[in-house]
C-alpha cells in the first residue's frame, strides 16, 4: 500500500480519514479475485468473529465457517462447555443448515421461541427420524399458542435429496414458490436449504479442517494456568487459539503466551491486543504466529474515553502490519469496523483478516435471545467484554466480595441494544454485503488476491466533508 501522491501525515487516523484510490485494473470480474487469507488460520474469507459472549455462540460459528469465516468462542465460558459447543460445530454439516425440529405434538408457542435462532424461518416437524411437514412463522400467525403443530403446519412437505446440484435446488425452489426446505439422505433429515443458501453455497467455501469439518476458534485469558487451559482446549479439537487481553504488551501477556506456544503444536495462535511495532514484535518473539491489533475503536468499547489509552486505528494496523510482515507473521485488524468499506482499507493496510463484534450481535445468530422493544422492532442485548457485566461473568468463581470489587472498574457498555436490520437480519445477509464490497475493492486496486491488493494499494487523506460525500443519502436534499 502506499500514500496518494506519497503524503503521509504526521498523526494517526481512522479508516474515516483515508479512502481508496482506483487504477487501472485487468480484473474482468468480482467473482474472480480470490479472498483466501494468508495466515494459515484455514479461511476463505477474512472475517473472523470477535469473542464476544453476546455474539460468539455456536450458532454463529457454524454459520460464519460456512461461509469462510471463522468464529473465535468467548474466554469467560467454562472448558466444558466449550468443548460441548466445539464438538456441535464440528458435527454440523458443511453446506446444510442446522433444522430446528419439533414434534407434531410440540406448540406454537415452542415453534415461534425458536423460530427467531435461525435465518431460514421454518421448523421441521418430525416423527422420530422421519421428516412429517414445515411450519413458518406465517403458517402459525392467528393461532393460539397452545395450537398444537400438527394443526398448523404444511404435512409432507417438499424435500430436497443431499448432494443434489445446487442449481436445481434453486429452481425447484423457485418453482414450487417455497422459501427453504428439509434435505434428507436416505429418508433421515441432515439439514435445510434456503433459495438464498443455495446461491451462497455456489459463491463461497466453508472454511473446513483437514477432516472436512466446519473451523472454530477459542479465546484463553492470561490468568491461572493458561498453560492447562490451552492443552484442555486443544484436546477438544480447536482449530485457533486465541491468547486474548485488552492490555497485550505486558510481562503476564509474554509469560502466558510463551506456555500457550509450548502446547499448541501446529495450531496457530493468536495473541493481542496491541497497537504498535515494538508490541507487535514482542508478541512474535514470544510464540504468536498472528498478533491481533486495536485498544479502544470497538463500538462496546469506553477505554479511550476513560483513560485516554489506544491509537486510531488505521494507523494502529498500518505499522503493526509492517513489523509482522518484517517477521513473517501476520496481524488481525480488530474493532473500529462499521462499514465494508472499513475492511477493505484495514485489508489494504496490511491485515490479514478483520475481526468484527457488534457489527454482527443485532442478528439471528449471535448469542443473545431475541427481544422486541414494543414497537415491533426486534432486538439483542450486546455489551463489551471488559464491562462490569462481563467480569461479572469471568469472575463467578471468585468471592461475592471480590466479583463486586472487580465490577467496580469497568472500561465497556454493559448493556446496548443492537437492532436487527430488516433487510439485513442474518449473518449471512451482512457477509454478503462485507464480500461482495470487498471483491469490488479489489477490482479497482486490479487485485486479484488479498496480497495484490495489499500491493497495489492507493490511499489518500480526506476531510470529514470528504467523507460525507461518499456517504449515501437516504432521502432527496
Amino acid at each position: 500500500m502506499r500514500f496518494l501522491n506519497d503524503v503521509q501525515p504526521p498523526y494517526d487516523l481512522t479508516y474515516s480519514d483515508v479512502f481508496m484510490v482506483p487504477v487501472r485494473s485487468s480484473i474482468g470480474s468480482r467473482l474472480d479475485v480470490d479472498l483466501r487469507t494468508a495466515d494459515g488460520v484455514g479461511t476463505t474469507i477474512p472475517v473472523v468473529v470477535a469473542n464476544m459472549t453476546a455474539i460468539a455462540g455456536r450458532r454463529m460459528a457454524e454459520t460464519v465457517a460456512r461461509r469462510g469465516g471463522i468464529v473465535i468462542i468467548p474466554q469467560d465460558i467454562p472448558a466444558q462447555v466449550v468443548g460441548e459447543v466445539v464438538r456441535w460445530v464440528k458435527d454440523r454439516h458443511p453446506v446444510y443448515d442446522t433444522a430446528i425440529t419439533l414434534p407434531p405434538r410440540a406448540t406454537v408457542g415452542e415453534a415461534l421461541s425458536l423460530i427467531t435462532k435461525r435465518a431460514h424461518g421454518a421448523v421441521v416437524i418430525v416423527d422420530g427420524e422421519r421428516v412429517v411437514g414445515i411450519v413458518t412463522e406465517h403458517d402459525a400467525a392467528g393461532h393460539d399458542r397452545f395450537t398444537q403443530l400438527h394443526e398448523v403446519m404444511t404435512p409432507d412437505p417438499l424435500c430436497v435429496d443431499a448432494g443434489a446440484d445446487l442449481a436445481k435446488v434453486f429452481q425447484l425452489l423457485s418453482d414450487a414458490r417455497l422459501h427453504a426446505a428439509p434435505v434428507i439422505e436416505a429418508g433421515r433429515l441432515v439439514g435445510i436449504m434456503t433459495r438464498k443458501a443455495a446461491l451462497r453455497s455456489a459463491l463461497y467455501t466453508p472454511a473446513l479442517d483437514a477432516d472436512g469439518r466446519l473451523r472454530v476458534g477459542v479465546a484463553v485469558g492470561i490468568n491461572g494456568d493458561v498453560r492447562a487451559k490451552a492443552q484442555e482446549l486443544l484436546g477438544h479439537g480447536v482449530d485457533v487459539l486465541v491468547v486474548d487481553t485488552a492490555h497485550g504488551h505486558q510481562d503476564k501477556m509474554l509469560d502466558a503466551l510463551r506456555a500457550v506456544r509450548t502446547v499448541a503444536g501446529g495450531t496457530p495462535v493468536v495473541a493481542g491486543n496491541v497497537v504498535s511495532a515494538d508490541g507487535t514484535r514482542e508478541l512474535i518473539d514470544a510464540g504468536a504466529d498472528i498478533v491481533k491489533v486495536g485498544v479502544g475503536p470497538g463500538a462496546m468499547c469506553t477505554t479511550r474515553m476513560m483513560t485516554g489509552v489506544g491509537r486510531p486505528q488505521f494507523s494502529a494496523v498500518l505499522e503493526c502490519a509492517a513489523a509482522a510482515r518484517e517477521a513473517g507473521r501476520h496481524i488481525w485488524a480488530d474493532g473500529g469496523i462499521r462499514y465494508p468499506r472499513d475492511i477493505a482499507l484495514a485489508l489494504a493496510a496490511g491485515a490479514a483478516s478483520v475481526m468484527i463484534g457488534s457489527w454482527f450481535a443485532g442478528t439471528y445468530e449471535s448469542a443473545g435471545d431475541m427481544r422486541s422493544d414494543g414497537a415491533g422492532r426486534l432486538y439483542k442485548e450486546s455489551f463489551g467484554m471488559a464491562s462490569a457485566r462481563a467480569v461479572r461473568n469471568r469472575t463467578r468463581d471468585a468471592s461475592g466480595f471480590d466479583r463486586a470489587r472487580s465490577a467496580l472498574f469497568e472500561e465497556g457498555i454493559s448493556s446496548s441494544k443492537m437492532l436487527l436490520d430488516p433487510q439485513r437480519p442474518g449473518v449471512e445477509d451482512l457477509l454478503d454485503q462485507i464480500v461482495a464490497g470487498l471483491r469490488s475493492s479489489c477490482t479497482y486496486a486490479g487485485a486479484a488476491s488479498l496480497e495484490e491488493f495489499h500491493e497495489r494499494a492507493v490511499v489518500g487523506l480526506q476531510s470529514s466533508a470528504g467523507y460525507d460525500e461518499g456517504r449515501p443519502l437516504p432521502t432527496n436534499w
